[in-house]
């Protein structure tokens, strides 16, 4: 018999339309006993069920809500109808020879990030209810979709605040974490024991393949390239010369033997420089790209320090735009969900002003179709990239 917990009088409209969280000062009263962990009810205050989660009361978001469906069972079946649902979903809208397989609460499933990579499955777990079912998870994996390996990325500091330690290491036998992809027609070695969260950013798959049409013929500059996919899918679209920078040496030396590994090392080239400090000093000595992709890390993570956010993003486009020959193009993003829309488009608005550069909008896209945007949990989206040309 599992514990029902019951809202405060004007609490929990979010969860009711669909929102899965529910936040501990949401919560008046509880009947019955709980572990963390467990799955529990939740009623609003008027007793009406709003549906059924894990619960874990060390973390400010106390209840993730798994099903709306008072009968449903959270079981093995449970799971395996989940990820059938996001499976045949995401071969209707995109490639799925590597793509996000599991993205968390937009799939249904709160806390459970999952990467298929090839016939590799990376794993995140971010909350101490998901963590539970992660065997059954694997051996679904397995049976249901042929996985050769799976590995876990569990070394995100967001699980400190569930009460759980960070943690990677492989779920299945042993195998080598090297392994190659294939996106756009572009080939990588991605590194999922060390590379960046889960080894690779699947989110810009369709975004890479939008700047192709601008940097046909075009000299490219690509900032924060890390293991170099903006530059690379510039050089297969046929561009004249292409230069990738990043501040980490071990992200130039990896998207060194990508391009290597696409026959493109005599066009595209990367060096490693910090955009802020580099940009400038360019910009002085009169150097001038056609086309200039800026795809920085976020920066910011919280509501707290979108001022400083906003600053940075303001400074990185005003440098970018400066770089831009006359009549051609930036492409520039955020990934930081605090950073919104309308903020981010003032932001860079703000820059060509102060750069005195004109800039008419070729195309506004969010994250790729297999990171799915749940409009009753805002948070699912996160990622803005415009492409402009400039004036």
């Amino acid at each position: 018999m599992s514990s029902k917990f019951y809202l405060h009088k004007g609490k929990g409209r979010k969860a009711e339309n669909g929102h899965p969280w529910i936040y501990s000062d949401e919560i008046d009263e509880y009947d019955g006993e709980y572990t963390n962990g467990d799955i529990v009810e939740v009623y609003n205050f008027k007793h009406d069920f709003i549906g059924k989660g894990y619960i874990n009361d060390a973390s400010k978001i106390t209840i993730r809500i798994m099903s709306r469906d008072i009968d449903e069972e959270i079981n093995e079946d449970f799971f395996k109808r989940r990820l059938k649902n996001a499976w045949e979903y995401r071969k209707k809208v995109i490639d799925t020879s590597s793509c996000r397989f599991i993205f968390g609460e937009a799939d249904f499933m709160p806390g459970m990030v999952i990467d298929k990579l090839e016939d590799y499955y990376v794993i995140q777990s971010l909350a101490l209810g998901i963590d539970k079912y992660k065997d059954t998870i694997v051996k679904i994996l397995k049976e249901d979709y042929n996985a050769k390996g799976v590995y876990e990325r569990s070394d995100a500091a967001v699980r400190e605040l569930e009460g759980l330690s960070q943690t990677k290491g492989f779920l299945t036998d042993p195998f080598d974490t090297m392994i190659q992809i294939v996106e756009n027609g572009v080939k990588y070695y991605v590194d999922i024991e060390n590379g960046q969260k889960t080894g690779f950013f699947l989110d810009q798959k369709q975004n890479r393949a939008a700047i192709h049409k601008i940097c046909k013929d075009a000299d490219v500059l690509d900032c924060f390239t890390h293991t170099g996919s903006f530059a690379l899918n510039a050089g297969i679209a046929g561009a004249k010369g292409v230069l990738g920078i990043d501040v980490s040496e071990h992200a130039i030396e990896f998207a060194r033997k990508n391009a290597e590994l696409n026959g493109l090392s005599d066009i595209v080239k990367f060096e490693c420089h910090n955009a802020f400090d580099i940009l400038p000093e360019w910009s002085k000595e009169g150097r001038k790209f056609d086309v200039v992709i800026l795809d920085p890390p976020a920066f910011t993570k919280s509501r707290g320090t979108v001022n400083g956010a906003i600053r940075g993003y303001k400074e990185i486009n005003l440098r970018g735009l400066k770089m831009v020959k006359p009549g051609g193009f930036l492409a520039t993003c955020s990934c930081s969900h605090f950073m919104k829309e309308d903020l981010l488009r003032k932001t860079i608005m703000d820059a060509a002003a102060d750069a005195k550069r004109t800039l008419r909008q070729v195309e506004f896209r969010t994250q790729a179709s297999d990171h799915p945007i749940l409009l009753s949990s805002d948070e699912s989206y996160y990622l803005k990239f415009y492409i402009f040309q400039v004036i």
